[in-house]
């Protein structure tokens, strides 16, 4: 098909904000006169959108250049298109192959609107563009009409959330509600979630904390503008107190009670019987891996009723037994709850088998311990949190301090502090200090998330302790200084005293507490908002920001 006037494609970028990279581009119509929609609305009354339709994503990629070229292109067609017969979408197979380019590198956005179609005839018609090798999204969730039960039965890859939701972020509850319920149900079923419209950073780190790990947006790239990689976190998120990390189906398992895969149910009876006898057992094969499992309750229900033994038990077990839920000893403990959840309601409860990587049997894991112990992971959490900024206390900069001590690592321990704090209340009120403290909260959360090895904790009140690298510092500390905070409109300074510890300096967290108590104080005395340096040993004390009016007292910490 030709179309009949002038239509021009800008292609913008998808950026992951894991790595900051481009990912793919999105081909954006762009016609000599009108726009898309109204080339599109005036193809429908006449009886052509299919064919216009498809013919747009056609041009588009016979406009591709490089480097748009090298990555996957994402292409819009409505869900009337889709539904359209096998034989429209000719003109698209066509050019990506004389383009030389594969349908698996093409994304099809499908948009709305979805209700004006009957569901069956849309599902077809993406399992035939599936078929084909193209991968699909689903485009404008929270703006257009996409029924919920065609986004739960939908074969895609991609699910694109409208910047209609998106500019409720961060500040309204409702959007930060949805965000995280569409990335729930994106993990669920293995889809990704692109957030789409960006305008603000704080909707872009909003979104990056939240769990987005795809945007684009004229915020970070307009259609054939500069696509310059996005300034990334080096890690995927703030660091979370309690275990070092998650916990793993290994930290649960026991010792599993197995039989031979020939085993007989007079055999599985009897260990079944014994008064201390297992809640399931693992039919295991002469490699040691799983072949069956039988349930303890379901199994001596079978057998002990009227004629169970006799019908049972000279057969083999694993007419009674069922086949195994396995899961890999690596795995976590939330891939573990998935398993369980996923399977059949009156299996829910079984025994599931551990297996190593060549699939043998290396133990169980019982439901309600994983369940017990999740819940209780996640309440030391909560209570370790701050209510005012989410961050941890000062355990977990204590953890760290230790381990790097006792890895002989050189760091940096610092202590931020607002001054006058009290002043600050006093003055313009409770209400306006903590938003003051969430404020600050935000900013190191935001450091934390950026900086591979930075720890925050937030001690209390107007108190937060920091260990970094040594070079990380000048970053924390420009952050911190260059920016003016206030409180309702009152001008506010902050203190940071810092401690570059060297390999073996000090012996403790313990000590570095206590070494920094009187940097901090010598920091407060310095007028406006400061930074002073100080080392383990050394009475120097420098002060790298502030307004110095008079030299600083040296301090000698005794025992150094």
């Amino acid at each position: 098909m030709t179309l009949q006037i002038a239509v021009r494609f800008a292609y913008q970028p998808l950026y992951s904000l894991h790595t900051g990279g481009v990912v793919a581009f999105e081909a954006l119509a762009r016609p000599g006169r009108g726009t898309a929609h109204e080339l599109l609305a005036d193809a429908r009354r006449n009886g052509r959108l299919a064919e216009v339709d498809v013919g747009l994503a056609a041009e588009a990629v016979r406009q591709l250049r490089e480097p748009q070229a090298a990555l996957p292109l994402h292409l819009n067609l409505s869900a009337r298109t889709v539904a359209a017969p096998p034989s429209q979408f000719d003109p698209l197979t066509d050019a990506l192959s004389l383009a030389g380019r594969r349908t698996r590198d093409v994304v099809l956005e499908i948009g709305p609107p979805f209700t004006q179609i009957p569901a069956d005839l849309l599902l077809t018609g993406m399992r035939r563009l599936t078929e084909l090798g193209f991968r699909l999204a689903l485009d404008g969730l929270g703006r257009g009409d996409l029924p919920l039960t065609l986004l739960a039965s939908a074969p895609v890859d991609l699910v694109k959330l409208d910047r209609s939701v998106l500019r409720g972020l961060p500040h309204d509850p409702a959007a930060v509600a949805v965000v995280e319920a569409v990335l729930h149900f994106a993990s669920r079923t293995d889809n990704r979630l692109v957030a789409t419209g960006l305008e603000t950073t704080e909707q872009l780190e909003s979104a990056r904390r939240l769990g987005v790990r795809i945007a684009q947006g004229n915020l970070l790239a307009p259609p054939d503008g500069d696509h310059a990689p996005l300034p990334a976190p080096d890690a995927p998120g703030p660091f979370i107190p309690g275990t070092a990390r998650a916990r793993r189906v290994g930290d649960f398992l026991r010792p599993a009670t197995t039989l031979p895969e020939d085993a007989t149910c007079d055999d599985v009876r009897e260990v079944l019987a014994a008064a201390d006898g297992p809640s399931g057992i693992v039919g295991i094969d002469d490699r040691h891996r799983p072949q069956w499992s039988i349930d303890r309750t379901r199994f001596l229900v079978a057998v002990t009723g009227l004629y169970g033994h006799a019908l049972h038990a000279k057969r083999p077990a694993s007419r009674l037994a069922d086949r195994p839920h396995t899961i890999h000893a690596d795995a976590s403990a939330l891939e573990f709850l998935e398993l369980v959840t996923d399977a059949d309601w009156g299996r829910t409860g079984d025994d599931v088998v551990v297996v190593d990587d060549r699939g043998r049997c290396v133990g169980v894991v019982l439901v309600n311990e994983v369940v017990r112990g999740v819940a209780e992971a996640k309440v030391e959490e909560a209570v370790s949190l701050s209510p005012l900024t989410r961050l941890p206390g000062s355990d977990a900069v204590a953890r760290d301090v230790d381990r790097r001590i006792n890895a002989r690592e050189p760091f940096v321990a610092a202590w931020l502090d607002v001054d006058s704090f009290k002043t600050v209340n006093d003055t313009a009120g409770f209400a306006a200090g903590d938003d003051l403290i969430r404020t600050l909260g935000r900013t190191l959360t935001d450091l934390e998330a950026r900086l591979r090895r930075m720890r925050v904790s937030h001690v209390g009140g107007d108190d937060f302790l920091i260990a970094c690298d040594v070079d990380e510092i000048g970053t924390v500390a420009a952050a911190l200084l260059d920016t003016p905070w206030s409180a309702d409109g009152l001008p506010v300074t902050v203190s940071l005293a810092t401690l570059v510890c060297g390999n073996g300096a000090i012996r403790s967290y313990k000590d570095a507490s206590r070494l920094l108590a009187p940097l901090k104080k010598q920091a407060k005395e310095v007028p406006g908002s400061s930074w002073v340096l100080g080392r383990p040993g050394s009475d120097r004390v420098e002060v790298l920001r502030g307004i110095t009016t008079r030299g600083l007292p040296s301090q000698r910490v005794a025992g150094f």
